[in-house]
């Protein structure tokens, strides 16, 4: 599957493997969400990294992403998938136990009508948990733009800008202070469970320089336990339909 870089900066990356940091995250899921036995939704599948790691605890996983050539890759070996935008879920009202959004509400074109179709499809007392951008970190992660030209890569300090000039440089991706990110779901028929920031997995630095790598992980993975989580490179909001 190949995309333009075009293509990569408006609909993102989706998680292509599977490794430690992957693994850490869905850890996170089945802490804070229903998973064995759940009717899941994974809004946002991509290539179905955690529709694949979901169905070990549960057969009645579905991914949904709006990028029919992700999808084709999905569905060489996963069932119920199916394409579709966040902001109209093709779903009734109260289907799921669980929602997993997983670094997409950033990429869509209305963040407050995607998380409002969460809600909808979630039952009562189901949760959806949400993995997107911190506007904090130090880096920009989804690359920028510069003379209309696009450069993939971290770029630094560009989310410390004020909107204008952020919006700018990257205007195909947002990343969200934790007050802006709760406020998508004011008004909405939920309560929020859980809400911080975790740090990287580092798992590309560990395979280059294995020692520095692993240290650099157990820092930082340390600080998520003090004010400075507010630096993360993800927020993680669950929040439960009431």
């Amino acid at each position: 599957m190949r995309r333009t870089a075009e293509e990569a900066a408006r609909l993102g990356h989706p998680s292509y493997v599977w490794r430690e940091g992957q693994e850490r995250r869905l850890g996170i899921i089945r802490r804070w969400a229903k998973t064995d036995g759940a009717r899941i939704l994974v809004d946002g599948c991509g290539i179905g990294m955690y529709v694949r790691a979901l169905r070990r605890y549960t057969p009645h996983v579905v991914g949904l992403d709006i990028d029919a050539k992700v999808l084709r890759v999905a569905a060489e070996d996963l069932p119920l998938l199916c394409q579709g935008a966040g902001e109209a879920l093709p779903f009734p009202d109260d289907t799921f136990d669980t929602v997993l959004s997983h670094e997409v509400i950033e990429h869509v074109s209305d963040d407050r009508r995607t998380v409002a179709e969460m809600v909808r499809v979630l039952k009562p007392g189901g949760r959806a948990v949400i993995f997107c951008p911190n506007r904090f970190y130090p880096f920009e992660t989804h690359g920028h733009f510069w003379r209309g030209r696009y450069h993939f890569g971290n770029t630094p300090l560009i989310n410390y800008l004020p909107d204008p000039l952020r919006r700018r440089l990257a205007p195909h991706v947002r990343a969200y202070t934790p007050w802006g990110l709760r406020r998508l779901f004011r008004g909405l028929p939920v309560r929020v469970v859980h809400h911080t920031q975790i740090y990287p997995g580092y798992d590309n630095i560990i395979a280059r320089r294995p020692r520095w790598g692993r240290w650099l992980r157990r820092i930082t993975y340390a600080l998520e336990r003090t004010p400075l989580r507010l630096f993360g490179l993800s927020h993680v909001l669950v929040v439960e339909k009431t």
